[in-house]
């Protein structure tokens, strides 16, 4: 997982500029990425944004931990690995704190004014990694993730599978060989086991929200598999606030 600074983090994943002419919804649409290590899924969100914004869609493009100046201050403590020995709780707490900002300072408002949100991970990444092998409490879990998000459930999940071993090759091999691990790519290949295996009995839990994406296939495979499950939820969204057709 990317360290940068959030300045870096705000120049890269900036939303179309001011006074830029841009389609937006009836109501916004929120897209969250998820799944385990080296599965591709910064790769995918970076395509897809930039295939919408082609079609002038209105898109933010952000990340968990992070996403917004309080929750990017957290992000580096997180991964970094410095709130490790105070434990998963610990860890939980953090994430749902930097959750609560994210979403109050930058999803909710552009999900209010019509714009489309996509979030390099969200709640589906507490729910395996502190729930799941974290060994959290699932009731402590729940009310944690309720008073994080607020209501802000997102409209879909593309989970992004893959064989832990080969993904946490291509983790190694994005990062090179000066790079460690962060706090989470360096555990045991039994726990990222688990969290494959916990991502897809979310997809299994809720049908109607998740779309499970074989991340082993080559890069413009996959990108063809999530724009069409993209575009066909858009084209079944209400009508625009300011145009009563789609972008071509």
């Amino acid at each position: 997982m990317d360290l940068s600074p959030n300045a870096d983090y705000l120049e890269h994943f900036k939303p179309l500029q001011h006074g830029t002419k841009a389609f937006r919804l009836a109501r916004g649409f929120f897209i969250t990425f998820e799944g385990g290590e080296g599965a591709g899924k910064s790769t995918q969100i970076e395509r897809l944004a930039q295939k919408m914004r082609a079609k002038k869609y209105d898109v933010i493009l952000t990340r968990e931990p992070g996403g917004s100046p309080g929750a990017e201050a957290v992000r580096h403590v997180l991964l970094s690995g410095a709130a490790e020995p105070f434990g998963p709780k610990m860890e939980a707490l953090l994430f749902a704190a930097a959750r609560s900002d994210h979403v109050e300072q930058v999803i909710r408002p552009a999900i209010d004014r019509g714009s489309i949100v996509l979030c390099d991970r969200f709640l589906d990444s507490s729910r395996v990694y502190q729930g799941v092998t974290g060994g959290l409490d699932p009731l402590f879990m729940d009310t944690l993730e309720q008073v994080a998000i607020n209501g802000m459930m997102p409209d879909m999940t593309l989970i992004f599978d893959i064989d832990p071993a080969e993904g946490l090759r291509r983790a190694t091999a994005r990062r090179g060989t000066e790079a460690g691990p962060d706090r989470f790519e360096k555990e045991t290949l039994a726990i990222h086991q688990a969290r494959r295996e916990a991502f897809l009995a979310i997809a299994a839990a809720e049908p109607g929200r998740c779309i499970v994406v074989d991340a082993s296939a080559d890069h413009d495979t996959v990108e063809h598999v999530v724009t069409a499950a993209v575009f066909a939820a858009l084209e079944a969204r209400a009508p625009a606030r300011n145009r009563q057709t789609a972008p071509a």
